[in-house]
Protein backbone atom coordinates (compact mmCIF):
# COMPACT_ATOMS: atom_id res chain seq x y z
CA UNK A 1 0.00 0.00 0.00
CA UNK A 2 2.67 2.19 0.65
CA UNK A 3 4.34 1.75 -2.86
CA UNK A 4 0.67 2.47 -4.56
CA UNK A 5 0.60 6.20 -2.04
CA UNK A 6 4.37 6.61 -3.09
CA UNK A 7 3.64 6.14 -6.88
CA UNK A 8 0.57 8.44 -6.91
CA UNK A 9 2.59 11.04 -4.91
CA UNK A 10 5.09 10.98 -7.63
CA UNK A 11 3.00 11.33 -10.54
CA UNK A 12 0.83 14.44 -8.91
CA UNK A 13 4.26 16.40 -8.22
CA UNK A 14 5.04 15.45 -11.73
CA UNK A 15 2.03 16.54 -13.25
CA UNK A 16 2.11 20.23 -11.08
CA UNK A 17 6.11 20.49 -12.41
CA UNK A 18 5.03 19.83 -15.88
CA UNK A 19 1.97 22.49 -15.62
CA UNK A 20 4.68 24.65 -13.76
CA UNK A 21 7.28 24.48 -16.69
CA UNK A 22 4.62 24.75 -19.61
CA UNK A 23 5.13 21.30 -20.08
CA UNK A 24 1.69 19.46 -20.18
CA UNK A 25 0.79 16.93 -23.30
CA UNK A 26 0.03 19.58 -26.51
CA UNK A 27 -3.54 18.28 -26.72
CA UNK A 28 -4.38 19.20 -22.68
CA UNK A 29 -2.70 22.55 -23.15
CA UNK A 30 -3.86 23.30 -26.19
CA UNK A 31 -7.73 22.44 -24.84
CA UNK A 32 -7.43 24.72 -22.12
CA UNK A 33 -6.71 28.11 -24.15
CA UNK A 34 -9.56 27.35 -26.94
CA UNK A 35 -11.87 25.92 -24.15
CA UNK A 36 -11.70 29.29 -22.89
CA UNK A 37 -11.48 31.49 -25.70
CA UNK A 38 -15.14 29.71 -26.57
CA UNK A 39 -16.39 30.92 -23.60
CA UNK A 40 -16.04 33.93 -23.63
CA UNK A 41 -15.93 34.99 -27.61
CA UNK A 42 -18.95 36.86 -29.05
CA UNK A 43 -19.92 35.34 -32.34
CA UNK A 44 -18.29 37.60 -34.50
CA UNK A 45 -14.90 37.32 -31.73
CA UNK A 46 -15.60 33.72 -33.23
CA UNK A 47 -15.99 34.27 -36.91
CA UNK A 48 -13.23 36.65 -36.67
CA UNK A 49 -10.75 33.86 -35.13
CA UNK A 50 -12.10 31.42 -37.90
CA UNK A 51 -11.58 33.55 -40.57
CA UNK A 52 -8.14 34.06 -39.78
CA UNK A 53 -7.32 30.42 -39.08
CA UNK A 54 -5.50 28.65 -41.94
CA UNK A 55 -7.82 26.15 -43.09
CA UNK A 56 -7.41 22.75 -45.09
CA UNK A 57 -9.11 22.38 -48.28
CA UNK A 58 -12.41 22.49 -49.67
CA UNK A 59 -13.57 18.88 -51.11
CA UNK A 60 -17.18 19.68 -51.97
CA UNK A 61 -17.74 22.50 -53.89
CA UNK A 62 -20.13 22.85 -57.03
CA UNK A 63 -18.68 25.44 -58.84
CA UNK A 64 -22.34 27.01 -60.26
CA UNK A 65 -23.50 26.81 -57.29
CA UNK A 66 -20.93 28.47 -55.25
CA UNK A 67 -20.69 31.75 -57.17
CA UNK A 68 -22.50 34.54 -55.17
CA UNK A 69 -25.49 36.07 -56.72
CA UNK A 70 -23.35 39.41 -56.59
CA UNK A 71 -20.33 38.13 -58.72
CA UNK A 72 -22.71 36.52 -61.57
CA UNK A 73 -24.61 39.87 -61.66
CA UNK A 74 -21.23 41.93 -62.23
CA UNK A 75 -19.65 38.65 -64.30
CA UNK A 76 -23.06 38.93 -66.48
CA UNK A 77 -22.29 42.30 -67.45
CA UNK A 78 -18.46 42.19 -67.85
CA UNK A 79 -19.69 39.82 -70.91
CA UNK A 80 -21.31 42.05 -72.91
CA UNK A 81 -17.01 42.60 -74.00
CA UNK A 82 -17.27 39.16 -75.44
CA UNK A 83 -20.61 40.19 -77.21
CA UNK A 84 -23.16 38.24 -74.24
CA UNK A 85 -26.17 39.88 -73.59
CA UNK A 86 -27.96 38.88 -70.89
CA UNK A 87 -32.31 39.28 -70.49
CA UNK A 88 -33.95 38.26 -66.81
CA UNK A 89 -38.14 38.17 -66.81
CA UNK A 90 -39.33 40.78 -64.54
CA UNK A 91 -42.97 40.73 -65.08
CA UNK A 92 -45.44 37.85 -66.32
CA UNK A 93 -48.13 39.35 -68.65
CA UNK A 94 -50.30 36.23 -69.13
CA UNK A 95 -48.20 35.39 -72.27
CA UNK A 96 -49.30 31.40 -71.89
CA UNK A 97 -51.52 31.72 -75.12
CA UNK A 98 -48.47 32.76 -77.15
CA UNK A 99 -46.26 30.27 -76.91
CA UNK A 100 -46.39 29.53 -73.00
CA UNK A 101 -42.43 29.35 -71.17
CA UNK A 102 -39.05 29.03 -72.99
CA UNK A 103 -37.74 25.44 -72.70
CA UNK A 104 -36.24 24.90 -69.12
CA UNK A 105 -38.20 27.56 -67.14
CA UNK A 106 -41.76 27.32 -65.57
CA UNK A 107 -44.02 29.76 -67.34
CA UNK A 108 -44.34 31.51 -63.08
CA UNK A 109 -40.45 31.92 -62.74
CA UNK A 110 -39.79 35.19 -61.78
CA UNK A 111 -35.73 36.10 -62.69
CA UNK A 112 -35.44 33.45 -65.38
CA UNK A 113 -32.33 34.53 -67.33
CA UNK A 114 -32.08 33.90 -71.53
CA UNK A 115 -29.17 35.09 -73.48
CA UNK A 116 -30.30 37.25 -76.13
CA UNK A 117 -30.24 35.37 -78.70
CA UNK A 118 -32.98 33.02 -77.19
CA UNK A 119 -34.70 36.19 -76.11
CA UNK A 120 -35.07 37.24 -79.78
CA UNK A 121 -36.61 33.74 -80.81
CA UNK A 122 -39.32 34.38 -77.90
CA UNK A 123 -43.21 35.50 -79.52
CA UNK A 124 -43.59 38.89 -78.97
CA UNK A 125 -45.64 38.76 -75.55
CA UNK A 126 -43.14 36.80 -73.74
CA UNK A 127 -40.05 38.97 -74.94
CA UNK A 128 -41.99 41.77 -73.23
CA UNK A 129 -42.10 39.95 -70.38
CA UNK A 130 -37.83 40.43 -69.66
CA UNK A 131 -35.50 43.05 -69.35
CA UNK A 132 -31.79 43.46 -69.98
CA UNK A 133 -29.93 42.67 -67.11
CA UNK A 134 -27.96 45.58 -67.73
CA UNK A 135 -31.14 48.13 -67.74
CA UNK A 136 -32.56 46.60 -64.22
CA UNK A 137 -33.20 49.40 -61.71
CA UNK A 138 -31.42 49.28 -57.80
CA UNK A 139 -34.64 47.09 -56.70
CA UNK A 140 -35.01 44.83 -59.70
CA UNK A 141 -31.27 44.36 -59.46
CA UNK A 142 -31.21 43.38 -55.38
CA UNK A 143 -34.66 40.84 -56.40
CA UNK A 144 -32.65 39.25 -59.23
CA UNK A 145 -29.71 38.71 -56.82
CA UNK A 146 -31.97 37.40 -53.65
CA UNK A 147 -33.93 34.82 -55.92
CA UNK A 148 -30.83 32.87 -56.21
CA UNK A 149 -30.34 32.93 -52.19
CA UNK A 150 -32.39 30.38 -50.03
CA UNK A 151 -33.10 32.08 -47.52
CA UNK A 152 -36.53 32.22 -46.69
CA UNK A 153 -38.49 29.96 -44.26
CA UNK A 154 -40.56 28.37 -47.01
CA UNK A 155 -37.61 28.07 -49.36
CA UNK A 156 -36.17 23.91 -49.50
CA UNK A 157 -34.74 21.51 -51.99
CA UNK A 158 -37.43 22.09 -54.60
CA UNK A 159 -36.44 25.56 -54.47
CA UNK A 160 -33.13 25.10 -54.98
CA UNK A 161 -33.13 21.97 -57.44
CA UNK A 162 -36.15 23.51 -59.52
CA UNK A 163 -35.98 26.90 -59.53
CA UNK A 164 -32.18 28.22 -58.86
CA UNK A 165 -30.93 26.86 -61.72
CA UNK A 166 -33.85 28.10 -64.23
CA UNK A 167 -32.27 31.46 -63.02
CA UNK A 168 -29.46 31.30 -63.70
CA UNK A 169 -30.44 30.02 -67.19
CA UNK A 170 -27.84 30.96 -69.70
CA UNK A 171 -25.08 32.49 -67.28
CA UNK A 172 -23.93 29.04 -67.03
CA UNK A 173 -23.50 28.26 -70.94
CA UNK A 174 -20.76 31.33 -71.24
CA UNK A 175 -17.05 29.64 -70.22
CA UNK A 176 -15.89 32.56 -69.46
CA UNK A 177 -18.35 33.97 -67.18
CA UNK A 178 -17.78 30.48 -65.45
CA UNK A 179 -14.17 31.17 -65.30
CA UNK A 180 -14.09 34.34 -63.74
CA UNK A 181 -17.16 32.71 -61.35
CA UNK A 182 -13.63 30.24 -60.60
CA UNK A 183 -11.48 33.02 -59.88
CA UNK A 184 -13.60 34.67 -57.40
CA UNK A 185 -13.75 31.54 -55.56
CA UNK A 186 -10.77 31.08 -55.63
CA UNK A 187 -9.75 34.84 -54.49
CA UNK A 188 -12.31 34.44 -51.49
CA UNK A 189 -11.40 31.07 -50.09
CA UNK A 190 -7.53 32.59 -50.13
CA UNK A 191 -8.62 35.46 -48.27
CA UNK A 192 -10.05 33.29 -45.80
CA UNK A 193 -7.46 30.65 -45.27
CA UNK A 194 -7.97 27.89 -47.72
CA UNK A 195 -5.32 26.43 -49.33
CA UNK A 196 -6.68 23.71 -51.75
CA UNK A 197 -10.26 23.75 -53.97
CA UNK A 198 -11.06 20.38 -55.71
CA UNK A 199 -14.40 21.95 -57.56
CA UNK A 200 -16.89 20.20 -59.36
CA UNK A 201 -16.87 22.19 -62.72
CA UNK A 202 -19.17 22.31 -65.66
CA UNK A 203 -17.72 21.10 -68.95
CA UNK A 204 -20.36 20.86 -71.11
CA UNK A 205 -23.50 23.20 -72.81
CA UNK A 206 -21.47 26.05 -73.76
CA UNK A 207 -22.16 28.21 -76.46
CA UNK A 208 -20.88 31.47 -78.29
CA UNK A 209 -23.02 34.38 -77.96
CA UNK A 210 -24.51 33.26 -82.09
CA UNK A 211 -25.00 29.91 -80.30
CA UNK A 212 -21.85 27.85 -81.63
CA UNK A 213 -20.82 24.80 -79.40
CA UNK A 214 -17.28 25.28 -77.35
CA UNK A 215 -15.92 22.02 -77.03
CA UNK A 216 -15.30 20.22 -73.37
CA UNK A 217 -11.60 20.54 -74.17
CA UNK A 218 -11.94 24.67 -75.11
CA UNK A 219 -13.71 25.07 -71.85
CA UNK A 220 -11.21 23.63 -69.57
CA UNK A 221 -8.60 25.89 -71.63
CA UNK A 222 -10.50 28.91 -70.91
CA UNK A 223 -10.41 27.41 -67.09
CA UNK A 224 -7.14 27.07 -66.76
CA UNK A 225 -6.44 30.69 -68.85
CA UNK A 226 -8.16 32.35 -65.55
CA UNK A 227 -6.16 30.11 -62.96
CA UNK A 228 -3.05 30.79 -64.29
CA UNK A 229 -2.94 35.02 -64.36
CA UNK A 230 -1.43 36.88 -61.97
CA UNK A 231 -4.31 37.86 -60.07
CA UNK A 232 -5.47 34.02 -58.89
CA UNK A 233 -2.00 32.76 -58.88
CA UNK A 234 -1.54 35.49 -56.02
CA UNK A 235 -4.50 33.87 -53.67
CA UNK A 236 -1.76 30.94 -53.44
CA UNK A 237 -4.90 28.31 -53.70
CA UNK A 238 -4.40 25.32 -55.05
CA UNK A 239 -6.89 24.18 -57.29
CA UNK A 240 -7.98 20.99 -59.27
CA UNK A 241 -11.42 20.10 -60.69
CA UNK A 242 -13.74 16.73 -61.17
CA UNK A 243 -16.42 15.80 -63.58
CA UNK A 244 -20.23 15.28 -62.51
CA UNK A 245 -22.75 13.06 -64.16
CA UNK A 246 -26.70 13.73 -63.38
CA UNK A 247 -27.28 10.69 -61.77
CA UNK A 248 -30.97 10.41 -63.28
CA UNK A 249 -31.12 11.71 -66.99
CA UNK A 250 -31.97 9.01 -69.10
CA UNK A 251 -28.56 8.73 -70.56
CA UNK A 252 -26.86 9.10 -67.91
CA UNK A 253 -25.02 5.70 -68.23
CA UNK A 254 -23.99 6.85 -72.22
CA UNK A 255 -22.77 10.64 -69.90
CA UNK A 256 -20.62 9.32 -67.26
CA UNK A 257 -19.01 6.70 -69.82
CA UNK A 258 -18.11 9.82 -72.34
CA UNK A 259 -17.09 11.85 -68.85
CA UNK A 260 -14.96 9.53 -67.20
CA UNK A 261 -13.09 9.05 -70.55
CA UNK A 262 -12.51 12.94 -70.86
CA UNK A 263 -11.27 13.13 -67.60
CA UNK A 264 -8.92 10.11 -67.91
CA UNK A 265 -6.95 12.93 -70.71
CA UNK A 266 -6.64 15.58 -68.16
CA UNK A 267 -4.33 15.44 -65.36
CA UNK A 268 -5.91 18.53 -63.84
CA UNK A 269 -9.12 16.94 -63.93
CA UNK A 270 -8.72 14.29 -60.85
CA UNK A 271 -12.13 12.65 -59.98
CA UNK A 272 -15.73 11.82 -61.77
CA UNK A 273 -18.60 12.43 -59.30
CA UNK A 274 -22.80 11.32 -60.10
CA UNK A 275 -24.75 14.56 -58.35
CA UNK A 276 -28.58 15.43 -58.61
CA UNK A 277 -31.66 14.58 -56.04
CA UNK A 278 -31.49 11.12 -54.55
CA UNK A 279 -34.70 11.14 -53.90
CA UNK A 280 -35.21 10.84 -57.59
CA UNK A 281 -34.79 7.26 -57.22
CA UNK A 282 -33.88 7.04 -60.90
CA UNK A 283 -30.69 7.43 -59.70
CA UNK A 284 -30.20 5.03 -57.57
CA UNK A 285 -25.90 3.87 -57.22
CA UNK A 286 -26.91 0.32 -58.54
CA UNK A 287 -27.54 1.18 -61.90
CA UNK A 288 -24.13 3.07 -62.48
CA UNK A 289 -22.09 -0.48 -61.13
CA UNK A 290 -22.10 -2.12 -64.59
CA UNK A 291 -20.70 0.88 -66.72
CA UNK A 292 -17.88 1.33 -63.59
CA UNK A 293 -16.84 -1.54 -64.01
CA UNK A 294 -16.20 -1.63 -67.87
CA UNK A 295 -14.98 1.68 -67.50
CA UNK A 296 -12.45 0.27 -64.99
CA UNK A 297 -11.44 -2.46 -67.72
CA UNK A 298 -9.89 -0.03 -70.08
CA UNK A 299 -8.64 3.11 -67.76
CA UNK A 300 -7.09 3.85 -64.85
CA UNK A 301 -6.44 6.68 -63.45
CA UNK A 302 -10.00 8.54 -63.18
CA UNK A 303 -10.82 8.77 -58.70
CA UNK A 304 -14.37 9.00 -57.77
CA UNK A 305 -16.12 11.32 -55.19
CA UNK A 306 -19.38 10.56 -55.03
CA UNK A 307 -22.77 11.41 -53.79
CA UNK A 308 -24.75 9.42 -51.24
CA UNK A 309 -26.92 9.03 -48.34
CA UNK A 310 -28.05 12.98 -49.03
CA UNK A 311 -31.70 12.09 -47.90
CA UNK A 312 -33.58 11.59 -44.94
CA UNK A 313 -35.06 8.33 -44.98
CA UNK A 314 -32.91 4.77 -44.49
CA UNK A 315 -31.29 2.98 -47.37
CA UNK A 316 -27.92 1.62 -48.62
CA UNK A 317 -26.96 4.50 -50.77
CA UNK A 318 -23.89 5.08 -48.67
CA UNK A 319 -23.04 1.36 -48.69
CA UNK A 320 -23.85 1.02 -52.55
CA UNK A 321 -21.74 3.68 -53.63
CA UNK A 322 -18.64 2.28 -51.77
CA UNK A 323 -19.12 -0.71 -53.99
CA UNK A 324 -18.89 1.78 -56.98
CA UNK A 325 -15.28 2.44 -56.33
CA UNK A 326 -16.05 5.57 -54.55
CA UNK A 327 -12.65 7.07 -52.13
CA UNK A 328 -14.86 9.91 -50.80
CA UNK A 329 -18.55 10.17 -49.87
CA UNK A 330 -20.37 13.74 -50.74
CA UNK A 331 -22.90 14.22 -47.47
CA UNK A 332 -23.38 10.68 -46.09
CA UNK A 333 -26.57 12.18 -44.00
CA UNK A 334 -28.56 9.07 -43.74
CA UNK A 335 -25.48 6.27 -43.04
CA UNK A 336 -25.92 7.01 -39.48
CA UNK A 337 -29.05 4.20 -40.21
CA UNK A 338 -26.59 1.62 -41.76
CA UNK A 339 -24.60 0.31 -38.80
CA UNK A 340 -23.04 -2.09 -40.58
CA UNK A 341 -21.73 0.09 -43.23
CA UNK A 342 -21.16 2.39 -40.74
CA UNK A 343 -18.65 0.01 -38.55
CA UNK A 344 -17.06 -0.26 -41.99
CA UNK A 345 -16.21 3.21 -42.50
CA UNK A 346 -14.91 3.60 -38.91
CA UNK A 347 -12.23 1.12 -39.71
CA UNK A 348 -11.58 1.86 -43.33
CA UNK A 349 -10.17 5.03 -45.40
CA UNK A 350 -13.20 6.32 -47.19
CA UNK A 351 -13.93 10.22 -46.08
CA UNK A 352 -17.04 11.78 -45.84
CA UNK A 353 -17.54 15.54 -47.16
CA UNK A 354 -19.59 17.21 -44.55
CA UNK A 355 -21.91 19.87 -45.49
CA UNK A 356 -23.64 21.41 -42.93
CA UNK A 357 -25.53 24.68 -43.66
CA UNK A 358 -26.33 22.82 -46.97
CA UNK A 359 -28.10 19.94 -44.50
CA UNK A 360 -30.04 22.35 -42.74
CA UNK A 361 -31.58 24.52 -45.50
CA UNK A 362 -32.52 21.88 -48.16
CA UNK A 363 -34.19 20.62 -45.61
CA UNK A 364 -32.34 17.02 -44.70
CA UNK A 365 -32.32 18.14 -41.01
CA UNK A 366 -34.38 20.56 -38.80
CA UNK A 367 -31.91 21.78 -36.16
CA UNK A 368 -28.30 20.46 -35.81
CA UNK A 369 -29.25 18.28 -32.68
CA UNK A 370 -30.27 15.72 -35.34
CA UNK A 371 -27.13 15.81 -37.45
CA UNK A 372 -25.20 12.61 -37.68
CA UNK A 373 -21.70 14.83 -37.73
CA UNK A 374 -20.51 14.39 -34.24
CA UNK A 375 -21.34 10.56 -34.04
CA UNK A 376 -19.08 10.11 -37.11
CA UNK A 377 -16.71 12.56 -36.20
CA UNK A 378 -16.17 11.00 -32.56
CA UNK A 379 -16.13 7.29 -33.49
CA UNK A 380 -13.40 7.39 -36.01
CA UNK A 381 -15.28 7.58 -39.13
CA UNK A 382 -12.75 10.09 -42.11
CA UNK A 383 -14.90 13.56 -41.91
CA UNK A 384 -13.99 17.02 -43.36
CA UNK A 385 -16.33 20.03 -44.02
CA UNK A 386 -17.07 21.88 -47.15
CA UNK A 387 -19.38 24.08 -48.93
CA UNK A 388 -21.95 22.21 -51.41
CA UNK A 389 -23.29 25.18 -53.26
CA UNK A 390 -22.10 28.48 -51.04
CA UNK A 391 -23.38 31.19 -53.38
CA UNK A 392 -26.91 29.89 -53.10
CA UNK A 393 -26.53 29.24 -49.20
CA UNK A 394 -24.91 33.12 -48.45
CA UNK A 395 -22.29 31.18 -46.62
CA UNK A 396 -18.13 30.81 -46.40
CA UNK A 397 -15.45 27.79 -45.37
CA UNK A 398 -15.51 29.72 -42.44
CA UNK A 399 -19.02 29.36 -41.66
CA UNK A 400 -18.99 25.73 -41.85
CA UNK A 401 -16.55 25.99 -39.10
CA UNK A 402 -18.54 28.06 -36.95
CA UNK A 403 -21.57 26.01 -37.00
CA UNK A 404 -19.23 23.35 -35.82
CA UNK A 405 -18.28 24.67 -33.16
CA UNK A 406 -21.03 26.18 -31.90
CA UNK A 407 -23.37 23.67 -32.32
CA UNK A 408 -20.99 20.48 -31.38
CA UNK A 409 -18.51 22.18 -29.08
CA UNK A 410 -15.57 21.19 -31.25
CA UNK A 411 -12.25 21.41 -29.41
CA UNK A 412 -9.07 22.45 -30.85
CA UNK A 413 -7.78 18.89 -31.89
CA UNK A 414 -10.89 18.17 -33.56
CA UNK A 415 -10.58 21.65 -35.41
CA UNK A 416 -7.25 20.82 -36.83
CA UNK A 417 -8.30 17.23 -37.92
CA UNK A 418 -11.07 18.40 -39.75
CA UNK A 419 -8.60 20.66 -41.42
CA UNK A 420 -5.77 17.69 -42.00
CA UNK A 421 -8.55 15.45 -43.53
CA UNK A 422 -9.36 17.83 -45.78
CA UNK A 423 -5.76 17.83 -47.69
CA UNK A 424 -5.08 14.27 -46.70
CA UNK A 425 -8.05 12.78 -48.59
CA UNK A 426 -7.83 15.56 -51.59
CA UNK A 427 -7.24 13.91 -54.89
CA UNK A 428 -3.90 16.12 -55.86
CA UNK A 429 -0.71 14.13 -56.56
CA UNK A 430 1.06 12.74 -53.62
CA UNK A 431 4.21 15.37 -53.55
CA UNK A 432 2.00 18.12 -54.14
CA UNK A 433 -0.07 16.82 -51.40
CA UNK A 434 2.96 16.13 -48.80
CA UNK A 435 3.87 19.93 -49.43
CA UNK A 436 -0.11 21.34 -48.83
CA UNK A 437 -0.04 19.66 -45.49
CA UNK A 438 3.29 20.37 -43.91
CA UNK A 439 2.56 23.93 -45.67
CA UNK A 440 -0.30 23.84 -43.73
CA UNK A 441 1.15 22.15 -40.09
CA UNK A 442 3.64 25.32 -40.07
CA UNK A 443 0.86 27.83 -40.71
CA UNK A 444 -1.85 26.25 -38.18
CA UNK A 445 1.28 25.87 -35.50
CA UNK A 446 2.73 29.68 -35.76
CA UNK A 447 -1.57 31.20 -35.76
CA UNK A 448 -2.02 29.08 -32.10
CA UNK A 449 1.18 30.28 -30.85
CA UNK A 450 0.40 33.72 -32.24
CA UNK A 451 -3.08 33.62 -31.10
CA UNK A 452 -1.94 32.02 -27.41
CA UNK A 453 0.61 34.76 -27.10
CA UNK A 454 -1.52 38.13 -28.17
CA UNK A 455 -5.59 36.70 -27.73
CA UNK A 456 -8.26 38.36 -29.10
CA UNK A 457 -5.89 41.26 -29.94
CA UNK A 458 -4.97 39.42 -32.51
CA UNK A 459 -8.55 39.12 -34.23
CA UNK A 460 -9.19 43.60 -34.36
CA UNK A 461 -7.46 43.68 -37.97
CA UNK A 462 -9.39 40.61 -39.04
CA UNK A 463 -11.88 41.17 -42.11
CA UNK A 464 -14.00 38.07 -42.08
CA UNK A 465 -16.33 37.67 -45.09
CA UNK A 466 -19.87 38.68 -43.35
CA UNK A 467 -22.82 36.73 -45.18
CA UNK A 468 -26.04 36.29 -44.84
CA UNK A 469 -26.32 32.96 -43.43
CA UNK A 470 -24.40 33.63 -40.06
CA UNK A 471 -26.48 37.19 -39.97
CA UNK A 472 -29.59 35.40 -39.88
CA UNK A 473 -29.36 32.54 -37.93
CA UNK A 474 -26.27 33.62 -35.35
CA UNK A 475 -26.08 37.79 -35.57
CA UNK A 476 -22.76 36.94 -36.83
CA UNK A 477 -23.32 40.49 -38.64
CA UNK A 478 -20.59 42.98 -40.41
CA UNK A 479 -20.36 45.86 -38.13
CA UNK A 480 -22.63 48.95 -38.43
CA UNK A 481 -20.78 51.58 -40.79
CA UNK A 482 -22.66 53.88 -38.42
Amino acid sequence: MNNVWASLVTALVTALLALLSGSLPATAATNHWFEQFKDDATPDQLLRFLHSMPKGGDLHNHLSGSGHPEWYFDAALAAEERGYRYYTKIQIDDCTFDGGAPAGAPYLLYFHTLDERRWKDLPACLRGEYKPLADLDDKERVAWQQSLVLDKPHEGRDEFFEEHWPRLGALRDNPWLVAEILFKNVEAFGAEGVAYLETQVPFSGFTMPDGEPISPDDVLAIYRERLSRTDAKATGVTVRMQFSVLRFHPEAERLLESTYRLAARHDDVVAVNLVGREDNDKGYPLRFLPTFRELRKQLGGVRLSIHAGEVDEPNSHVRDTLLLGAERIGHGFNLISDPDTMLLMQHGNVMIEINLISNLLLGYVDDYSRHPFPEYLRTGIPVALSTDDRGMWDSTMSDEFFVAVTEFDLSWEEIKQLSRNSLRYAFVEEPLKTELLGHWENRIQLFEQRFRRKGTEMLENARPQYRGFLCRNYSACAPSSD
